[in-house]
């Protein structure tokens, strides 16, 4: 499904491989949301303090980078397709240990098992979306990834705001129904013909191909497909960090760090505590702000990217929405430094002119970020790195990812109490500076190449 395909349109199976990729971003992205509307019924039921709320906010994502690193030797031995299946079973399993938790000790642990899951779907999913979808819709496939997330933020959010405090067990117990639809989804589907061939399994290869893409004629796509995996072994981890393919280790690390310090989990874990500092000061309005501003603007925006990722390219998306992202974060921080007292003004006076600002500005970075830096960062990840060592290269991305967004949602409200709200945007501005540079001089553009025209670009040397 790469230089022997053909234009023709997108198939029934396609469309289902399009599903779980997208409910696979969901399982992240609800799991992501819920907790802020969660939190308040949990502290109350079990009396835990400022380090156990953080412990139950951030160690999802501290499951999430070992399940990472787990799932690109997963993804390798065993295939992509049992990996998906493996992590929807283990979420909803981890699901039904945090709704039914007798205690802070157990919640713990079913936050942990669900970060797992969702770490292993985080490198399984858009891997096995990037080997699938022809080049010509493969960034547009990936991306469906980025959507799911920014779906299930939407989704738990609005969750949030219909159900009272008391209700975090359901909130948190109903994800287990989209670890069920992921298994279900990824149930009459092939692994990806790539792999196949891999392992040896030439017929199950040329099945896939012609069920999943709809060729009548598989064979040209097999012998090219055959010519790249001949010879091929599995390499080792000191392989992925060989200086042979340094840059492309370089461009991915690089764009998942960038991904998560320029703000993004800061704003989607404490968006209520930011909308209260800006004057929306009632739990209805900052709930509604958050739900609004930021849930469902992040969807729509990421509809751009899905729709123009393959025709407008990626760089060109990255350096348009960086540029909107350090703008927004800027005024953010203008409008903060005006607030002042105002963020502990009583309820009734409601949001001030800079707590305008702040939300319009707020609006502007998620479009922006949900049109580049989300979709994007995801789509380049899976696409840029040779054969030999895409797992593992894919896991170390994404395990950086996750490193980094634990580091931005466990220390984003020390930063604000050590350096003030303005500070710490501004200082969130300045690192979307640090990332456009980045992409300007480190990034390639990818779009309309196959996988191997990627791997060729970057002359890595015999060695």
């Amino acid at each position: 499904m790469q230089r022997g395909e053909t234009q023709r349109g997108i198939t029934k199976w396609m469309l289902l491989v399009g599903a779980v990729i997208s409910v696979a971003g969901i399982l992240f992205g609800y799991d992501q949301g819920v907790i802020s509307g969660a939190l308040l019924g949990i502290g109350k039921d079990f009396h835990v303090g400022t380090t156990a709320t953080e412990i139950i906010t951030s160690w999802v994502t501290l499951g999430a980078l070992v399940g990472a690193l787990v799932a690109g030797v997963m993804a390798d031995k065993i295939g992509r397709r049992p990996t998906l299946l493996f992590a929807g079973s283990l979420f909803s399993i981890g699901a039904l240990i945090e709704a039914l938790a007798p205690g802070t000790e157990v919640l713990v642990v079913g936050r942990l098992v669900v970060g797992f899951a969702v770490g292993v779907a985080s490198v399984a999913a858009p891997l096995y979306a990037a080997e699938m979808a022809p080049s010509r819709l493969r960034g547009m496939f990936v991306s469906g990834y980025q959507l799911g997330i920014t779906f299930g933020i939407f989704l738990a959010y609005l969750v949030d705001e219909l159900m009272s405090a008391s209700d975090w067990r359901l909130m948190l117990g109903v994800s287990a129904v989209v670890g069920v639809a992921l298994v279900i989804l990824v149930l009459p589907l092939p692994d990806s013909p790539r792999w196949y061939l891999k392992v040896g399994r030439r017929n199950d290869a040329r099945d896939a191909i012609a069920k999943v893409a709809g060729d009548p004629d598989p064979d040209a796509t097999i012998a090219e497909l055959e010519a790249d995996v001949a010879g091929e072994t599995q390499a080792s981890w000191g392989v992925a960090f060989s200086k042979r393919w340094r840059t492309p280790l370089i461009v991915g690390v690089g764009l998942a760090v960038f991904q998560q310090i320029t703000g993004i989990n800061a704003i989607i874990y404490y968006a209520d505590k930011i909308f209260d500092a800006a004057g929306f000061s009632t739990v209805a309005s900052q709930t509604a702000a958050t739900t609004w501003a930021i849930g469902a603007v992040n969807v729509l925006a990421t509809l751009i990217a899905v729709f123009f990722v393959d025709r407008l390219g990626r760089k060109p998306l990255l350096i348009a929405g960086l540029i909107g992202m350090t703008i927004s974060l800027t005024a953010v921080g203008f409008a903060f430094q005006e607030l002042g007292d105002i963020s502990h003004a009583p309820s009734s006076q409601g949001p001030s002119d800079a707590g305008a600002i702040t939300l319009v500005a707020l609006v502007v970075y998620i479009a922006s970020f949900a049109m580049s830096m989300g979709p994007i960062v995801w789509t380049i990840i899976n696409e840029i790195y040779p054969r030999e060592v895409r797992g593992r290269m894919v896991s170390i991305a994404t395990a950086v990812n996750w490193f980094s967004a634990w580091l931005v949602s466990q220390f984003f409200l020390t930063l604000v109490k050590q350096l003030g709200e303005s500070e710490t945007f501004w200082l969130f501005a300045a690192l979307c500076v640090a990332a456009l540079a980045f992409v300007w001089r480190k990034v390639p553009e990818t779009k309309d190449r196959t996988l191997e025209e990627i791997e060729q670009m970057w002359n890595a040397p015999k060695a």
